[in-house]
């Protein structure tokens, strides 16, 4: 009896153990998600610029957007962004104009939510692709090499952006009946604008894969 005892205490310390290490590795997997989630909620509720030609608002979101694709992989920039979606659609104000409910997803800036996820994951991926080519042929630290991984992630970054912009232009010409060419048309302005969060957002992260992997060699 006390040997079956052991044997199942035993057991049941070896399923608590395994319970607290997938907890562990799920939490771990989550942080960066979760904390880049935050960051860009508090970015779209910092303020949001209306102008009179679209219903669109002016955010840093884009500029959150391309440093999550730029810094997680292509899945946990996923996770992140639909569990923003996720706060949006449970009612809390995250979105522009502290806005939140269903409601907003058949506005006109449901093309862009929806788009914000794809968008997320081709900046990842490309990142990734350009990590592993660039590495392989160019393996020493060089001041070119920094250069060029800023621009790999700039054209990550622009590739990423354009999808969003693909799915938001769709998205409020569907909802809105407005023509495409027009809907094209009035968010000019703020292609201009992601341009430049673009290059900031790689400038950023570029400068900073540098730093941590300049401590680890």
């Amino acid at each position: 009896m006390t040997s079956m005892n052991q044997n199942n205490a035993a057991t049941t310390a070896t399923a608590t153990t395994v319970t607290v290490n997938k907890v562990k590795a799920v939490a771990t997997w989550l942080a960066k998600p979760v904390l880049l989630t935050v960051l860009l909620a508090l970015s779209t509720m910092a303020g949001a610029i209306y102008l009179p030609i679209t219903p669109v608002p002016i955010t840093l979101q884009t500029l959150v957007l391309c440093i999550i694709g730029l810094t997680l992989s292509w899945r946990k920039g996923v996770a992140s962004v639909v569990m923003y979606l996720a706060l949006g659609a449970a009612g809390l104000p995250v979105f522009a104009g502290f806005k939140g409910g269903w409601a907003v997803f058949v506005g006109p800036t449901a093309g862009f939510l929806v788009g914000f996820i794809f968008g997320v994951a081709a900046t990842a991926a490309l990142k990734h692709v350009f990590d592993v080519a660039l590495d392989a042929m160019m393996p020493e630290r060089s001041l070119k090499k920094t250069f060029v991984r800023f621009c790999t992630y700039a054209v990550a970054s622009i590739i990423g952006t354009i999808v969003i912009y693909a799915f938001g232009i769709f998205g409020q010409s569907l909802l809105t009946g407005m023509p495409l060419s027009t809907a094209a048309a009035t968010l000019i302005i703020f292609m201009i604008g992601d341009l430049i969060k673009a290059f900031v957002a790689s400038a950023a992260c570029s400068g900073l894969y540098n730093a941590l992997n300049k401590k680890r060699a």
